[in-house]
């Protein structure tokens, strides 16, 4: 009875643990007995097997419809990896037409970077051009547009493309164009002056007689400070005073200025001159009174030439000439013999030579010595160029031109003074000569006269 008892008691222990383990119903009773405890644990392993089965039931059904889930995903997975190697063809696709779009648009930017550059290069180039142009002295806001471009950040619109083009082709019109147009302009004083400009297309601009430039900054018309030559300004008084549709002769400055400009800063014949210094003006002196000279004994010969001639027509001496005086020794010496008259009328020709050949070397030696001066002016100006080199070194030819303009100066006058008078001492003694031989001549003559006299005697 004990052991029974005792595995009763064992078995009542296990029970009640397992009891303990269940979860008790929501209604749970106390258990008093053995057979209570008997007949709740046969309940509760009926309604835990009644469990056991629906988990069962609904795992089965649970697992079944995984199943399908899984069927349902792996169609859903084979579709996505079939959207997904579309979607990479169609990448793919993609990818390659986006690097030819981005080749077309790199072409595209590249020439229309270029269009911008030409444009802004030709609207700078427009600018200088017209705002140098003597056309915008009578329209003075006429390149704004060319400005305006020259300094764009974008491209530019059509509107402003075309405004250039009119800009361009309004210039080329007006060069063609000789107009007239009232407008104000500054004298080289500064004072302003209202006047009527006549323009010669874009090369000169005339007031009267007097040349006008145009000043780019200012936008004026101004008087140049020294005008050129006097048939320059003789074409521009014709110029302004003619008449509409007239046709009259204009010089004209294809360099729009520059070479007015030089032409105006060229010395005249004065400044040239004194760029001799004292040397070239000693030269000049010397020439003058050479050139004097020569003028008044070429006239003094041509006056007793003349006397001469006179007497040839005559058979009366007359003491006022050379020839006349020559004859009257033979008058006064007929009766002597031939060998004394010959000597007679050789002493007398040699009296008035000196007379015929006056001064002429005084021509001769100005004629020498002008050259002489102007080697020395020369060496005076080389001199002085050397000095500049010396203290200036050659970094500016303006400190150099000085004296480099003195030694060709007087190089020049030397020669311009030498030349004519050794053509003037050439026909001075060309005229006193040939007077002379007339007097040999008739001398000649007259002693033959007297020898043939003397025989017949």
């Amino acid at each position: 009875m004990k052991g029974v008892n005792a595995m009763m008691r064992t078995v009542f222990a296990v029970m009640v643990g397992l009891l303990m383990a269940v979860p008790a119903p929501a209604q749970q009773q106390d258990v008093k007995t053995l057979d209570e405890l008997l007949q709740t644990v046969r309940e509760r392993s009926r309604q835990t097997s009644a469990e056991n089965q629906q988990r069962l039931r609904n795992f089965q059904s649970q697992r079944n419809q995984q199943a399908a889930l899984l069927q349902d995903a792996k169609q859903s997975l084979a579709a996505q990896e079939a959207r997904s190697d579309a979607l990479k063809q169609q990448f793919d696709g993609n990818e390659r037409a986006l690097e030819e779009l981005s080749e077309t648009l790199r072409i595209r930017i590249g020439n229309f970077g270029e269009l911008f550059g030409v444009v802004r290069q030709v609207a700078g180039d427009a600018k200088g051009t017209i705002d140098g142009s003597l056309v915008s002295a009578q329209y003075p806001e006429r390149g704004d547009v060319a400005g305006r471009l020259a300094q764009i950040k974008g491209l530019p619109s059509m509107e402003d493309l075309v405004a250039l083009q009119t800009l361009m082709l309004e210039e080329m019109a007006e060069s063609a164009k000789v107009v007239s147009f009232p407008t104000t302009i500054v004298n080289a004083d500064g004072s302003e002056e209202q006047a009527d400009v006549a323009r010669v297309g874009v090369f000169n601009a005339v007031t009267g007689d007097r040349f006008l430039r145009f000043e780019p900054e200012t936008k004026s018309l101004q008087d140049l400070p020294r005008q050129p030559k006097a048939r320059f300004r003789s074409m521009a008084g014709d110029l302004t005073s003619a008449a509409p549709g007239s046709t009259v002769a204009m010089a004209v400055d294809p360099s729009r200025g520059s070479l007015l400009g030089l032409l105006i800063q060229a010395p005249s014949l004065k400044e040239r001159i004194d760029q001799g210094g004292v040397v070239g003006y000693v030269i000049i002196g010397l020439g003058l009174i050479g050139v004097l000279i020569a003028v008044w004994r070429y006239l003094s010969l041509t006056i007793s030439g003349s006397k001469i001639r006179s007497q040839l027509k005559s058979a009366t001496p007359n003491a006022g000439n050379a020839l006349g005086r020559i004859l009257g020794v033979y008058h006064d010496n007929k009766d002597i013999d031939t060998e004394t008259l010959e000597l007679k009328l050789d002493e007398a020709i040699l009296k008035e030579a000196p007379k015929l050949e006056k001064w002429q070397g005084s021509i001769k030696v100005l004629a020498a010595v002008a050259p002489l001066m102007g080697l020395l002016g020369t060496v005076v100006g080389m001199i002085a160029t050397f000095q500049a080199i010396t203290l200036f070194g050659t970094g500016d030819p303006k400190l150099m031109a000085g004296g480099i303009s003195q030694a060709l100066v007087t190089t020049v006058l030397g020669l311009v003074v030498a030349i004519p008078l050794v053509l003037l001492h050439s026909m001075v003694a060309g005229k006193s000569k040939g007077l002379i031989e007339i007097l040999e001549e008739q001398s000649a003559g007259l002693i033959a006269k007297h020898s043939e006299e003397e025989s017949l005697a």
